[in-house]
């Protein structure tokens, strides 16, 4: 069942990506006290979320946090080590890379996709959240293949 505005995230680890290397983090810790956008991409390195979705959050960082958005996250089924070469990659301290390696996050919210077809495995579908103190403001889930209300620029006008 996927989770819906007015719910509590569900508690489980991810792993963010730091300069220091791995730092294991519950989700209802990470999420709580602070008014996050979030969004989640099938794959880091993969066309359209790296030439579209994670470069839009990174110019709208500052228009988002001027409409009180405290932190931004982005997440996805791999690794740490490849969230954060992503985000090096990205060049943008903006944006807090979280990995779910195992798709835990995503399976506890019911959004995940079968991407075996591409050769991917189980993967988070691509959707965008604002999160205020672990619950569910906004939800925006794509259609598969689309790419319209996770851009940075749609949660923007939302908020």
């Amino acid at each position: 069942m996927t989770i819906t505005v007015g719910e509590t995230l569900p508690d489980v680890k991810l792993v963010k990506a730091t300069q220091e290397g791995p730092e294991a983090v519950q989700s209802a810790e990470y999420f709580k006290g602070k008014r996050v956008a979030l969004f989640s991409v099938p794959g880091a390195f993969t066309p359209t979320c790296s030439a579209r979705h994670l470069p839009g959050y990174v110019d709208k960082a500052a228009e988002l946090k001027a409409k009180g958005i405290d932190e931004i996250a982005c997440t996805a089924v791999n690794d740490p080590f490849v969230m954060k070469a992503w985000g090096e990659a990205s060049g943008s301290p903006e944006v807090t890379m979280l990995a779910d390696g195992n798709g835990d996050f995503a399976k506890a919210l019911g959004l995940t996709m079968d991407g075996t077809g591409f050769g991917l495995g189980l993967r988070g579908q691509r959707f965008a959240a604002v999160i205020n103190d672990g619950v569910v403001e906004q939800l925006h889930v794509e259609a598969p293949g689309d790419f319209k209300v996770s851009a940075a620029e749609y949660v923007l006008e939302k908020l």
